[in-house]
């Protein structure tokens, strides 16, 4: 069995930026999640995506998400660039200058919205989120320090240690600055005691200095559950990241750029938008553009 796939760098305008994704657009109907599962770890890339029909006539695809570990009921890149190479192909249309589907994910209907550029290829994807959920607050903060490899002092004072989800779970912590965010180093054995099975069990770590001007805040994520020691660009997370941000009064304005990846050397640029009315938030938004980088053919026996 031969499968096609291609390969998208996603939340960058340049290639060898952005987070890697692989999307088979066309696989065939009866491939088993196991296979699937395999594949992933195979690729070893944060996720790979595999497009289907609808079960649901009003919705566009079904599209199945996995990491090397586990397959997501959700998640940000993956969604982002599929419904890109979707355009790419010419497998949507484009209504003027963007066209709205709707995928099937785990979590239900996912609207993404893919913008043109003034030639008609895509240039921007923007996903819509469920509104996040603020879940457990973790009260000992010299354990979470401690397992970033940080001090106690380095943790923003006014920003709780708490998990939030959108229908997948990140423990969010702040840090004061970007110095401390660049010492980070994950500590897999006080991980595994703390986090491992629990709902914060993925890390997103961020703070409101940037390296770049034009960027609101910067962050990196710890997903090991997930096969993922460090991820460049995390879409599901950083819809979140800006509910939360906003909550605690640690930014002002509801457009936001999250600059990620940056210690990796594929540096990302995630854009994120928020909705609050009377005090409730309404709509959670993140985009970005695309690089497709190539194409290739995957062997099954």
């Amino acid at each position: 069995m031969h499968l096609d796939y291609h390969l998208l760098d996603v939340f960058s305008n340049q290639p060898f930026g952005g987070n890697q994704l692989a999307v088979f657009a066309d696989p065939p109907l009866d491939l088993p999640a196991s296979t699937m599962q395999l594949i992933a770890k195979e690729m070893n890339l944060s996720e790979v995506t595999f497009v289907f029909p609808p079960a649901d006539d009003q919705n566009d695809f079904r599209v199945r998400i996995f990491t090397p570990a586990r397959e997501l009921p959700m998640a940000g890149h993956p969604t982002v660039g599929t419904a890109f190479l979707l355009a790419y192909l010419g497998m949507i249309e484009a209504i003027g200058k963007s066209g709205t589907l709707t995928f099937e994910e785990g979590i239900g209907p996912i609207q993404v919205t893919v913008e043109s550029d003034e030639d008609g290829n895509p240039d921007k994807v923007l996903m819509r989120q469920p509104v996040p959920q603020f879940l457990d607050i973790y009260e000992d903060r010299e354990a979470i320090a401690q397992m970033l490899s940080l001090r106690l002092r380095d943790l923003h004072p006014k920003a709780p240690v708490q998990v939030l989800s959108n229908g997948l779970p990140f423990l969010y912590v702040v840090v004061k600055s970007l110095e401390a965010i660049r010492r980070v180093n994950l500590r897999l054995d006080l991980w595994q005691e703390l986090l491992l099975g629990k709902p914060g069990e993925n890390v997103f770590v961020s703070t409101t200095e940037t390296e770049n001007p034009g960027s609101t805040v910067h962050s990196r994520m710890f997903a090991p559950a997930l096969g993922v020691a460090e991820d460049p660009a995390t879409g599901s997370a950083s819809g979140p990241l800006g509910v939360y941000l906003l909550k605690y009064g640690l930014v002002e304005s509801r457009e936001m750029v999250s600059e990620q990846g940056i210690e990796m050397g594929r540096p990302s640029f995630i854009n994120i938008s928020v909705v609050r009315q009377g005090g409730e938030f309404t709509d959670v938004t993140v985009g970005g553009a695309c690089v497709y980088v190539g194409q290739g053919k995957l062997i099954v026996r």
